[in-house]
């Protein structure tokens, strides 16, 4: 198993100085001031004890409360729903869950995808069954192949929308037809869904929403990305009671529960930060669109994102392969980006530019790379 593309070079950039890092995915806001507050009080009060494995029953509600009016999905905060070690926990444990091993159940990737994926759904004792998407079909799955790949030993599909590394996300129409191929097939499908604040153009739509599509769906979120707590790490997954009650078992016996001061923060996330998020949201799409047209302008051929914070650019013109045009254009001009194969062989050709910095880094990352590729 390969340790991740994007920690080796976040690793490359650590003993390295002045470098322009636009490689790892993490906000460069800190947590909103009303949250820092919130933790720093309950600290205080001595708010350090064990929660229920479940997590915190209020913050349970609040989440409830809070998905059914931002996207219309319920649940019940005491049967279905999990706070967990970020959404990678949730990740983690909803394959182990549903996971036979021995059995060879097999679990559909869309590529290029986040590079947990596979390897957590190797580390279950399944096989992960990698489907690569294109740039010319915007990322998106041709369902009549995607067919193709669906055995007997199908036990579910993975999706991440808005999409890291890729950006994109899915609308409406998009997700009724995939919608009518998971209950067709008879499918689970653990729809990833950490970057839905981060939707710029259009209303994230969660796939739970969608008729027929709740007792089917594990959703995974958290806080992290939404929020800029990355470091608080707190997620959660929402599942019907039965997949839910499994996950708990393993979440007991690994975890125990989630950080509680993490937790806490997290109620307060809920009710004080809706205008911070907003903001946040709204300097991103700036910086994207900075760093859009900027690879555009170099003639890295870059769609533009729906969603999340990654730029996904086209370097295949420049007779380099991902990996030697990220490692050249680090030793060269030290600027750090992750090569697209980080996230799948169909990634070849590309670069993965977190715009989550600053506009000021990015316009110093372009400068950079217009010299670099002047070079050449």
């Amino acid at each position: 198993m390969p340790p991740s593309g994007i920690r080796r070079f976040f690793d490359l950039v650590i003993g390295m100085d002045d470098v322009v890092s636009l490689g790892v995915g993490e906000p460069d806001f800190v947590t909103p001031g009303c949250v820092r507050e919130k933790a720093a009080h309950d600290l205080a009060a001595g708010h350090t004890t064990y929660t229920s494995n479940s997590g915190l029953l209020q913050l349970r509600e609040d989440l409830a409360a809070w998905l059914h009016k931002k996207y219309d999905v319920s649940y019940d905060p005491v049967t279905e729903m999990l706070i967990t070690v970020g959404a990678s926990e949730a990740i983690d444990i909803a394959l182990r869950a549903i996971i036979n091993p021995g059995d060879g159940d097999e679990v559909i990737i869309l590529q290029p995808c986040y590079v947990s994926y596979a390897p957590s759904v190797e580390l279950a004792g399944g096989t992960a069954v990698l489907f690569p998407t294109w740039q010319k079909d915007g990322f998106r799955a041709n369902l009549e192949e995607l067919q193709k790949a669906v055995t007997p030993r199908t036990k579910a599909i993975m999706i991440n929308y808005p999409s890291n590394p890729c950006g994109h996300t899915f609308d409406r129409g998009d997700l009724e037809q995939l919608a009518e191929f998971i209950i067709r097939n008879d499918l689970l499908v653990i729809s990833d869904e950490i970057y839905a604040e981060l939707t710029y153009d259009k209303q994230h739509v969660s796939l739970a929403s969608l008729p027929g599509m709740k007792d089917q769906t594990i959703l995974i979120n958290g806080f992290s990305k939404s929020h800029a707590m990355t470091g608080w790490r707190l997620g959660y997954s929402c599942a019907p009671r039965e997949i839910t009650a499994a996950m708990l078992k393993i979440h007991q016996y690994t975890i125990l529960c989630a950080p509680t001061l993490s937790q806490y923060a997290a109620i307060e996330a809920l009710q004080c930060c809706e205008r911070a998020v907003v903001e946040m949201r709204d300097e991103y799409k700036k910086r994207r669109d900075l760093i859009v047209e900027g690879f555009n302008q170099l003639g890295l051929k870059t769609l533009l994102p729906e969603g999340a914070f990654y730029a996904f650019a086209d370097i295949s013109g420049t007779g380099m392969s991902s990996e030697a045009f990220c490692m050249n254009l680090l030793s060269e001009e030290k600027v750090a980006v992750v090569p697209g194969t980080a996230f799948g062989e169909s990634g070849e050709g590309f670069i993965r530019a977190s715009y989550a910095s600053s506009f000021a880094k990015i316009e110093t990352a372009l400068s950079k790379m217009e010299k670099f590729l002047g070079r050449r």
